[in-house]
């Protein structure tokens, strides 16, 4: 059983009395057979409570710095039609009792709270998105995290991990964008992919025929659901976790990678497409940046020194998180350079970005910035490069 949350705001030019203002209102509220009770408000203004006998419940507030409030929550089979007549009656009465001193009107569609199916994500900044979920195709908690796929009718499947959305089956250009937005070939490549349990870049990498793409990804339970469930992402290749120009570790990465630097393995491209916070058997390091330097700096090593590096970051608007990664790259364990990339992810619905490293140049000149932006109303990520 879900509810709905109504509301409906009166912003006023001057604050109003709730003497004159309440009376006129409570034949309203009669007539739906609510009843009120009148609470202190220690000289705020007036704030009421109305309850009917099918549940329903509304707040009525005439705020003493000229606003006017009313929230109204039924259950979700509540009758729609009576309450939007109730809704419609207190605003047009509002507007009489008002009349030149509203300076505006807003009344917002429901809120549904405590449905099956949450609708209500986060951005990364902390605004609250709601999307067209209508379908909970999968959850499950693995080893080491919540797994969820949802279905949206304008973005198809959505995974996301720990509440955080990862990405939709609509969301190519972010496969794109951390592959370097097809500037790069990666005929004949080998290729290191830290993450990438969806199997988006790995499904759009075999078409150019690398020599090599070795996947590190802790959870074999995303790999699984994606493969059932993603593949409009996917496709078919998280069918098998080796194929002529692929293997898929299900590894912890860290380990992974302090293997393949002390055997002097490196790689044409590594990709970092971990999680927000990466995941990890065994976390080495004190606080969050600093395993998240490990990460990095471990990859580097394993970056052929004419190799590149691609990786995300954080939402656009969040600068300092933004600032507070850049000082991670000034503090590996060689000279880094990084460029900032922008496209746009049909359901991030925000900006997004992140840091990428690029070809080892010689020693009086070791780092360049390159700077690619594409005009985008979602999500921006920016993608750094460094060099060996």
């Amino acid at each position: 059983m879900a509810l709905r949350h109504y509301t409906l705001d009166f912003k006023l030019s001057t604050a109003v009395d709730s003497a004159t203002t309440i009376p006129d209102l409570l034949s309203i509220f009669h007539e739906q057979e609510m009843t009120e009770t009148a609470h202190e408000t220690n000289g705020h203004g007036y704030l009421g409570t109305f309850v009917g006998k099918n549940g329903r419940l509304a707040i009525l507030r005439v705020h003493s710095h000229a606003l006017v409030t009313i929230d109204l929550q039924c259950y979700e089979e509540d009758n729609i039609a009576q309450l939007d007549n109730l809704l419609n009656a207190l605003e047009t009465k509002l507007k009489v009792i008002l009349n030149g001193n509203i300076t505006r009107i807003k009344r917002l569609p429901a809120l549904v709270r405590g449905a099956e199916v949450d609708r209500y994500w986060p951005t990364a900044d902390g605004r609250l998105v709601e999307y067209d979920m209508d379908q909970i195709v999968y959850e499950e908690d693995s080893a080491y995290q919540n797994i969820k796929i949802l279905h949206s009718q304008q973005y198809g499947n959505v995974l996301i991990l720990d509440n955080d959305l990862n990405l939709a089956e609509s969301d190519l250009a972010y496969t794109q964008a951390i592959m370097g937005s097809g500037r790069e070939n990666y005929a004949g490549k080998e290729v290191l992919i830290l993450g990438g349990g969806d199997g988006g870049i790995l499904f759009e990498m075999v078409k150019q025929k690398p020599k090599m793409i070795t996947i590190v990804y802790i959870d074999q339970k995303v790999i699984d659901a994606c493969k059932k469930y993603m593949r409009g992402t996917c496709g078919n290749i998280l069918d098998n976790l080796k194929g002529d120009c692929y293997q898929i570790l299900v590894e912890d990465c860290v380990p992974v990678l302090k293997k393949y630097v002390q055997e002097g393995k490196t790689f044409d491209y590594v990709i970092n497409d971990l999680t927000a916070i990466p995941i990890s058997t065994q976390p080495e390091e004190d606080s969050t940046w600093e395993f998240l330097r490990l990460i990095l700096d471990l990859s580097i090593k394993v970056l052929h020194p004419s190799g590149k590096y691609f990786t995300q970051g954080n939402a656009e608007t969040l600068t300092e998180a933004l600032s507070l990664y850049e000082e991670q790259l000034g503090k590996l364990s060689c000279p880094v350079a990084f460029s900032k990339e922008v496209t746009c992810v049909p359901s991030y619905l925000e900006h997004y970005c992140g840091p990428a490293l690029w070809n080892k140049l010689p020693d009086d000149l070791r780092s360049i910035t390159t700077v690619s932006t594409f005009k985008s109303i979602f999500r921006t990520l920016i993608f750094s490069q460094a060099f060996d």
